[in-house]
Order: structure tokens, then C-alpha cells, then sequence
């Protein structure tokens, strides 16, 4: 949905759920699939190339239509903004690129003889799993096997630097990365969505760890860069004040009042909104449209929103450009501004994060050049490439 069209319904699109205090550290997840990628970049074919852009095509419409369904949930009374929600999901094109790996792995080893094993029929006519190899060694094998090639010297440098991972280290990660979702159901949803589950998404995580701790030493992020970087961006990490607000959402004021007047004999808040709420996104959670902070809604809304005092109190009605509203309140957080000692760690983490992005493509480059490495399928692709040039530097010649 263009940005226009979000206006013309009233859609922000800024997330006004997110707390801006936090939108820094939201950028971890995205400098941990830039690093990981650095693993997995080492070599790609044309076919690679191709599957990469289909994945980053679908996971780019997977992720509008998530969009579209949180801004279809405050369509009904929410602020037009100026600015676009970051993406939090660059990571699942890693997650998507690792299964490719284990995929062509768990496949037969074509050097250590053939299988006739039958892996499908099609009316009668079998498909061998040598002949699935084949297919999936032509499309990705040779990336793959850098894949593997990186990932070997990963482990090599880890052990020689005495650097394991523990299930702590996984969890940390693992939090980071939730991070960049509202709930741990959206974070479980984006799993299912990428066929994994959270147990196969943590055996992907370890080489991110190893990594970092591999590189962070040579970061040389100080605590004084983690002071200034603090001082400079303070007001981003303050929280703003927020209420947690349900609505119910109707065509006319008669309808309005016509459920005022069954709230006020006792009628159930939720049980009606999922009843008569002509907003349909938030219908079904019972009206319910989560914290937002003040700019995100619509002025009217927003001020009739904020102005109730205690939770389970209910608006008079307040009639919008989008309708006849009843509002709910749930819960009201304040405004607190934040302290040093309070973002200190994860300021850090976000800073190590960065400078181990940058440095990691040029350090994996620099161990595969110190290293004694053999790779069959490129030695076997110069010795078909050797004869198609000779050939032609011998036409050149006969010309």
C-alpha cells in the first residue's frame, strides 16, 4: 500500500506502537544478519543469485502484508506520519539461506558413489536420489560449499581463540533478535512463516555468536564512544507517555449511543465490540489496539484517548472522519526519561554489533587466503572452462 493510500485511510505509516526510545537498539538483528551473510556471500552463482532475489521478493510481500495487517488494526483512528516502520525481519533471509545449506548436506555425497534410491515417481517413472543431487549440486552446490568452507574456518578460528557458545549465549541472541517484534506471537509467527520453529532457528545461531566473540576484541569500542553515543541521541531512548486503549467503531451516532447505553447497564466492553465494531481488524481482539503514544491517532481520538484517568474508564462518544467512536481505557504509562546506567549495555552491544559488521566479509576474506583450502567443484569447473578457452584462443589464431 503506497503512502498515499495509507493517508487517504487515515493509516500511519510510522509504527505508533513502537516506543521511539528504543528504535537504536532495533537495528541489532539487521547488523547480525549482515554479519552472518558475510558467511554465506563467498561465492554465488547465477542460479544463487536468482534464488536469493525470489527469496528477498517473497519475504518482501510476506512482510507488506504483515504491515498491512497491523496498520489495518488502527486504520479506524490513526495519525497519517511521515515515516516508514524499519523492517525487523532481514534476519529471516538468513534463516532461509542456512536451510538451503542443510538441505543440499542431508542430500547424497556425490563423490562417495551413487544411489539408485528412489526419492519420488511420477506415473511409474522413478526419480533417483542421485538424480535429486544432481539437480540441487547443479543449482546451489557450489555456493553451498563455500558456505561450508567458511563455516569450517569459523570453527577452526573459534577453537584457536578458545571461544565456545553456551545456551546463554544463544538466548541473548536469540533476544535480540525478538527485539524487533511487538510480541513473542509475531516472533513466532515469522518462524512458522520461514518453516522453522524456534528450536531449528537456534541451531542456526552459534556461528553469529562465535563471530562476534571472535571479533568484538579487535572492535575497540571504548567506554567513552558509549557515553557520547548516549549524549547525542538521549531523547530517543526516553519513553514517551502511552495508553493501552480499546474502541468500538460504528457507522452513527444513534448507533453510538445505543451501545453507551448497554455499557452502562453492565454489557460486556469486548463482547460488543466484537459484535457491532465496524473496525473488523480490532473487532476480533475484542477492540483492543495495543499502547500508542500521543501523534499516532487521529486528534480528536487521541485526546478523548488520553484523557481518561484510570483503567476500565469509557470515553463519551467522539465522532471522527472515520465514524462514531466509544473508547475503553486499559492502561496508562507515563513518561520517564532515561538514564545512562540504564542503556549503557545494550548501547555497547549495538556498537560492537556495527563495527563487527563491518569488519567481517574483510576477516573471513583474510583467514580463506591464509588457509590450505581444496574445492572440487571449482577445480572440476576450470578444468570444463580450460578447453572451451583453449578452443577458442585456437580459432583466434587459425583467423
Amino acid at each position: 500500500m503506497s503512502d498515499k493510500e495509507q493517508q487517504d485511510k487515515g493509516i500511519p505509516t510510522g509504527n505508533e506502537h513502537e516506543n521511539d526510545g528504543q528504535d537504536e537498539l532495533r537495528g541489532q538483528a539487521e547488523d547480525a544478519t549482515t554479519t552472518e551473510n558475510a558467511l554465506s556471500g563467498q561465492a554465488e552463482t547465477n542460479a544463487d543469485q536468482a534464488d536469493e532475489v525470489q527469496a528477498e521478493r517473497d519475504l518482501a510481500a510476506e512482510e507488506e502484508a504483515e504491515r498491512a495487517e497491523d496498520e489495518e488494526r488502527t486504520a479506524a483512528v490513526a495519525q497519517p506520519a511521515a515515516d516508514k516502520p524499519k523492517s525487523g525481519k532481514g534476519w529471516m533471509y538468513v534463516a532461509i539461506g542456512l536451510a538451503v545449506v542443510l538441505i543440499v548436506v542431508l542430500a547424497m555425497p556425490r563423490f562417495g558413489g551413487g544411489s539408485g534410491e528412489t526419492m519420488a515417481t511420477v506415473n511409474g517413472t522413478k526419480i533417483s536420489k542421485e538424480q535429486l543431487y544432481d539437480a540441487m549440486l547443479e543449482q546451489g552446490g557450489e555456493s553451498t560449499l563455500n558456505n561450508l568452507i567458511s563455516d569450517e574456518l569459523l570453527n577452526q578460528e573459534a577453537e584457536k581463540a578458545g571461544v565456545t557458545v553456551t545456551d546463554a549465549d544463544i538466548e541473548k541472541e536469540i533476544a535480540n533478535i525478538k527485539k524487533n517484534f511487538p510480541s513473542d506471537e509475531e516472533f513466532n509467527a515469522a518462524l512458522a512463516q520461514n518453516g522453522l520453529t524456534l528450536e531449528s532457528f537456534k541451531e542456526q545461531v552459534p556461528p553469529q555468536v562465535k563471530l562476534r566473540k571472535i571479533l568484538e576484541p579487535k572492535t575497540g569500542v571504548t567506554d567513552e564512544q558509549v557515553k557520547q553515543y548516549y549524549e547525542d541521541n538521549k531523547a530517543n531512548y526516553d519513553t514517551q507517555e502511552q495508553v493501552q486503549a480499546s474502541h468500538i467503531l460504528v457507522a452513527t451516532k444513534q448507533e453510538a449511543e445505543a451501545i453507551q447505553k448497554q455499557l452502562n447497564e453492565g454489557a460486556d466492553f469486548a463482547t460488543l465490540a466484537k459484535e457491532k465494531s465496524t473496525d473488523t481488524t480490532s473487532a476480533v481482539n475484542g477492540g483492543d489496539l495495543g499502547f500508542f503514544q500521543k501523534g499516532a491517532m487521529v486528534p480528536a481520538f487521541e485526546q478523548a484517548a488520553f484523557a481518561l484517568k484510570n483503567p476500565g474508564d469509557l470515553s463519551p462518544i467522539v465522532e471522527t472522519e472515520h465514524g462514531f467512536h466509544i473508547i475503553k481505557l486499559t492502561e496508562h504509562k507515563a513518561a520517564k526519561q532515561s538514564t545512562f546506567e540504564e542503556n549503557q549495555t545494550a548501547i555497547k552491544d549495538q556498537l560492537v554489533n556495527q563495527k563487527v559488521s563491518e569488519m567481517a566479509s574483510a576477516w573471513i576474506e583474510e583467514i580463506r587466503a591464509k588457509a590450505t583450502i581444496t574445492n572440487k567443484l571449482e577445480d572440476e569447473k576450470k578444468a570444463e572452462e580450460a578447453p572451451a578457452e583453449g578452443a577458442e584462443n585456437a580459432a583466434t589464431k587459425t583467423e
